[in-house]
């Protein structure tokens, strides 16, 4: 940020012209930026280190130094290859991209409602999805995990079409505020309408109740291939968005003057986080917790800079959903809790130490 030098009062040279802008410090600059990006190297060093012991952790045991040669190599009569190539590496990619997706929708529906507790499911966009799924299994019957992915997709697009009208309908056009209660009705209604299903028909919602929990087990790559558009999509359209919101957080009217045009910062924005959220939703269920907590952990690092913190929230979510996938598969002896219910218990208490250990970042 540059600064202007004080005018010397009396100085021959101030009469006749204006004082010089002083640039701030380049070594300054350079540094901050220095010491983020290799934070963020650290960050993504750490995600492969889980992403290698999330591969080797499970019902059997794989070295290693064994994972890497299974990576590296092809060899089908071995154990070990078969284990790692067509179960725990697909896990492992799920929780690098599920994670990241909702980290950036975290990030991003914080700074469009500039609400420090605002999550992606804020905009209805989970309670679209779960309404989809859970709708089209006890009307139409659906019960695979492809037929979820579509029907969830669906749901969440819709979901969040309705929360935008309803949020710029009248006179006045959209704010964080309507946005964010046009959202909180939208997601009651449609959680009433899940629970009615499920109580009228709970037999065949079995499997529904297993998507509904957020699990990274049992999932196919197939699956990551179909929501892959989706979630790189949404990431593209968000890094697009981080200069734009940076100048909301100003205020409207400021924002304006920078020309930033923050009608349509609020809609791209939406659709970024439906196609992240919706499409993360739809392939493992709803995880909570992600996309709340992280953002604020990223934003103690980064400060409330959307270009670093973006990235950040990325690289440390995805840090996050692999992290709880090996507890869950460690902590309870023959059996697996799913990634869905280690985060909230991992999510809560990490949330409640960053609000008592320092105040909460301004948005």
């Amino acid at each position: 940020m540059s600064t202007t030098a004080p005018a010397v009062t009396g100085s021959p040279s101030s009469s006749s012209s204006p004082p010089a802008p002083v640039p701030a410090p380049p070594r300054a600059g350079r540094a901050w930026h220095a010491r983020r990006a290799a934070g963020l190297l650290v960050c993504v060093g750490l995600v492969l280190v889980l992403a290698v012991l999330g591969i080797g952790i499970g019902a059997k045991s794989i070295a290693p130094g064994d994972v890497v040669h299974a990576l590296l190599t092809r060899d089908p009569r071995s154990d070990d290859w078969i284990v790692v190539r067509t179960s725990r590496l697909p896990r492992s990619l799920f929780g690098i991209v599920i994670g990241a997706s909702l980290g950036l929708a975290g990030a991003l529906m914080q700074a469009l409602t500039r609400n420090p507790l605002a999550d992606p499911g804020l905009l209805g966009v989970n309670a679209g999805a779960a309404a989809a799924v859970a709708g089209s299994t006890a009307l139409l019957d659906l019960g695979s995990f492809s037929a979820y992915v579509w029907a969830a997709l669906l749901g969440a697009a819709v979901a969040a079409a309705v929360v935008y009208l309803l949020g710029t309908r009248g006179r006045s056009r959209a704010t964080p505020v309507r946005l964010a209660l046009a959202g909180t009705a939208v997601s009651a209604v449609l959680t009433a309408f899940v629970n009615g299903l499920v109580l009228l028909d709970p037999l065949s919602l079995n499997k529904f109740r297993f998507w509904q929990i957020g699990t990274l087990a049992g999932q196919s790559g197939s699956v990551l291939v179909q929501v892959l558009p989706f979630l790189g999509a949404g990431a593209l359209l968000a890094a697009l968005l981080a200069r734009p919101l940076n100048a909301i957080a100003l205020g409207e009217d400021t924002a304006r003057s920078l020309g930033a045009h923050p009608g349509r910062t609020q809609f791209a924005t939406m659709a970024a986080v439906t196609l992240l959220c919706g499409a993360a939703t739809a392939a493992v269920g709803p995880i909570a917790f992600v996309g709340l907590a992280v953002p604020h952990l990223a934003r103690l690092i980064t400060g409330p800079d959307q270009r670093w913190l973006l990235p950040y929230s990325a690289v440390l979510a995805a840090a996050l959903l692999l992290a709880a996938d090996i507890v869950g598969r460690v902590v309870l002896a023959n059996e697996e809790l799913e990634a869905g219910v280690v985060t909230a218990f991992l999510g809560a208490p990490l949330f409640i130490a960053l609000v008592r250990r320092k105040r909460i970042a301004q948005l």
